[in-house]
């Protein structure tokens, strides 16, 4: 019982991070593209977002595969939550034909 409440609780924090991770790369986006200097954005966002999601996949993990495995899948469900969230409404359509291919 009580490994089971320890693996809900690395999936919480797995979707925490997930939370944290995408949710700061979306926020990243929307200032990097209207940035004077948007390469200075993405970097030190990736580096801040990678930091604190390797530290918290660490200390929740403690050393064992069982909760980093618990851990990494609240984090693919936090990004499939955040891309689905932060999706344009107007993004459900398909292409049409002549959109489907580059020039």
């Amino acid at each position: 019982m009580r490994d089971l409440l320890l693996l809900a609780a690395a999936s919480a924090a797995g979707l925490l991070l997930g939370a944290i991770f995408f949710g700061g790369l979306w926020f990243t986006i929307r200032k990097g593209v209207s940035s004077q200097r948007p390469a200075l954005w993405f970097f030190f966002s990736l580096m801040l977002r990678m930091s604190v999601a390797l530290a918290g996949f660490m200390l929740v993990s403690g050393g064992r595969w069982e909760r980093l495995l618990a851990c990494l899948l609240g984090f693919v469900v936090a990004r499939l939550v955040i891309t689905r969230l932060s999706k344009p409404s107007g993004d459900d359509q398909p292409l049409a034909k002549e959109e489907a291919h580059a020039p």
